[in-house]
């Protein structure tokens, strides 16, 4: 690490270097992002290529003061640094340590919380015309990529934001994938520079004026060869123009000579501005470059060395994701009504072989939760039966259309919901808390939680035998390391697995009542208490006749999941117990009514008393009340 990056605290050192420093600074920042992700593990593609946008827009503005937000927030490595927080890096996404994202309580710099795509020009705005209400001067500033762009929400805001045409408001269009249309010749290049100008654009306001009392043909005429001008210059241009934003770009997002100019002069403009840069992810780290999906999000790695492929001959134990993508496949290959559903997440969701083999019923639909879930209703208004493969935290997106669009109208849509329960270094943005409670109240729907790969294969198939909505959620990562078979087989609907039968003498029978991921634990625990486990596998419809005849035979019942409390399966087990009258105490864990920061899983969890030794200490405690006695030491 050279001195200059290390005397730089805030944006305000920043602010006082040349030119040349400036890029220096940029190879720093380069530098230090890919020391700290190969330690750490995190985004890395993003962060590289974002890294001279980031020292221009901090450059150029009056940040905290000015807004600046971030959207999903991958790309926030150099903005982390920049603003004071360089030699936390070591700490990031680790327990207590820096987040992964933008975290209002972290730092001033960090306006707006995010990880979650499409979201930024919406806070922005808000933002902006927040300011106006109080009176105060200042500049908000979206900054989106090109992918983000294709949500919904991201053409809401535009669409919000371009009746105000006299707000300082900046988007910042990120384009590292080429997905919008090139730029056309070096005469864009003139006149993108002309466009930022204030001549230009006292200019063109200048000839509105002169244009405002003349003969509506001749403004009509004016306005139509503007419009063909500019659509030859540049075809994007147009749609954000159409929006009510004054459009400028491309340019060239790696080139500090042409972005500072440009954001001062777009800072001098009144109304709202479109600033389209174009970058490149994994800039500066050649195999990034190459592969910018395998650098995305890369655990810990050597630099020199790059990401290794596994040593041949090497077996790992298969992610319940792995699992997904095969009986997918197998499905699909029996079945020619099975379709597959992505919003954006093919690797992560376990659909790279599936595109492969089957790439006529594969639909990748971007990141548009809300039109994945309706799109998939419509697919099965035709007799397809449809997979939605989403992450938990990412499926409340299209909440709504989940309601409205599929279980109104009972359809057979197949949500395979990844990421269920807590996800480890990306901390509360992505957890998978919420599922349960929000699925089971929905009519129609039928919510499984498989115990283990198998049996999470075994779900999958049973759901989309399922005339109606159904779902099944699995954990992030590995599983017990149970072997799946190669058949299609189904579970019975609605039936429990007893997996063990407590011996221990009447006073002393605890029935431990688990779902999905917390099998396993219930199991490590049991043996101190002698209790009953039962594998619930199904929240919806539950088995009722198993919850009351453990509640009948059994003097504690603990429900056990890895989901909220709150309106979660262990309600579900209540629920069920008051509808019978049956009077017997619950223990309810699960999820706690807060959000949970990053770090291991297994930190995760003993943080909210879900690993073997916080369950086991919650028992012995509700025990030891029952029985009147003192609560022991754990």
């Amino acid at each position: 690490m050279t001195d200059l990056l290390a005397s730089i605290h805030s944006p305000t050192e920043l602010r006082a270097l040349s030119r040349a420093e400036l890029r220096r600074v940029a190879d720093e920042l380069r530098a230090c992002v890919l020391e700290n992700v190969s330690r750490t593990g995190g985004h890395l593609s993003s962060n590289l290529g974002t890294v001279e946008l980031t020292i221009a827009l901090h450059y150029v503005f009056d940040t905290p003061n000015d807004r600046i937000v971030w959207d999903v927030g991958h790309q926030t490595y150099p903005h982390k640094i920049l603003t004071g927080r360089r030699e936390a890096m070591p700490t990031l996404r680790q327990w207590q340590g820096l987040s992964g994202f933008p975290k209002r309580d972290e730092s001033p710099y960090d306006t707006f919380g995010t990880a979650h795509s499409s979201t930024s020009i919406s806070a922005a705005l808000g933002m902006a015309l927040a300011s106006k209400v109080k009176g105060e001067k200042r500049h908000a500033i979206a900054v989106i990529g090109d992918g983000a762009m294709t949500a919904g929400e991201a053409f809401e805001a535009l669409n919000n934001a371009g009746v105000y045409d006299d707000l300082p408001f900046l988007v910042v269009l990120n384009d590292n994938d080429m997905s919008i249309s090139p730029p056309v010749g070096a005469l864009n290049q003139y006149l993108t520079r002309l466009m930022s100008g204030q001549f230009y654009s006292a200019g063109k306001e200048s000839v509105r004026n002169l244009l405002r009392n003349a003969p509506a043909p001749m403004r009509e005429l004016a306005h139509k060869l503007e419009e063909h001008a500019k659509a030859i210059v540049s075809p994007t241009g147009t749609m954000f123009e159409e929006f009510g934003f004054n459009y400028l770009g491309p340019i060239d997002g790696h080139d500090l000579d042409a972005l500072i100019p440009a954001l001062e002069n777009i800072k001098a403009l009144k109304g709202p501005q479109f600033l389209h840069v174009v970058t490149r992810k994994g800039r500066g780290y050649k195999l990034a470059e190459a592969d910018p999906v395998l650098y995305h999000g890369p655990g810990k790695f050597n630099p020199s060395e790059g990401i290794r492929p596994a040593a041949p001959g090497t077996v790992s134990a298969k992610t319940y994701t792995q699992v997904f993508g095969e009986w997918l496949c197998d499905a699909a290959a029996a079945d020619p009504r099975v379709v597959g559903i992505t919003p954006a997440m093919r690797e992560g969701s376990g659909l790279v072989e599936f595109e492969k083999r089957f790439p006529e019923r594969y639909y990748d639909v971007g990141i548009a939760e809300q039109h994945a879930v309706t799109f998939a209703g419509g697919l099965a208004t035709e007799g397809l039966r449809p997979v939605v493969a989403i992450y938990s935290t990412f499926l409340q997106r299209g909440y709504d259309q989940l309601i409205h669009d599929v279980a109104l109208q009972n359809l057979p849509v197949l949500f395979a919901i990844d990421r269920g329960g807590l996800v480890g270094a990306d901390g509360a943005t992505h957890a998978g808390a919420y599922d349960i409670a929000y699925l089971r109240c929905i009519p129609n729907m039928v919510v499984m939680a498989p115990a283990d790969e198998n049996e999470c294969r075994q779900l999958l198939q049973t759901a989309l035998g399922i005339d109606g909505p159904s779902a099944v959620r699995y954990p992030r990562g590995t599983g017990p390391g149970v072997k799946t078979e190669a058949g299609l087989s189904t579970l019975p609907v609605g039936r429990a697995q007893t997996r063990r039968q407590s011996a221990a003498p009447a006073g002393h029978r605890v029935a431990i009542l688990a779902f999905g991921s917390m099998v396993a634990l219930a199991e490590q625990v049991a043996d101190e208490f002698d209790a009953s486990v039962v594998n619930m596998r199904f929240v919806k419809p539950l088995d009722e006749a198993t919850v009351l005849d453990m509640a009948r035979t059994h003097d504690l019942v603990v429900t056990l999941e890895e989901g909220a409390v709150m309106g979660g399966a262990g309600t579900a087990c209540i629920e069920a117990l008051n509808a019978h009258g049956v009077l017997v105490p619950v223990l309810q864990l699960g999820l706690p009514d807060t959000y949970i920061d990053q770090g291991t899983p297994a930190q995760q969890l003993a943080s909210v008393g879900l690993d073997a030794k916080g369950i086991a200490e919650s028992i012995r405690r509700a025990m030891a009340e029952r029985l009147g006695g003192k609560i022991e030491a754990v």
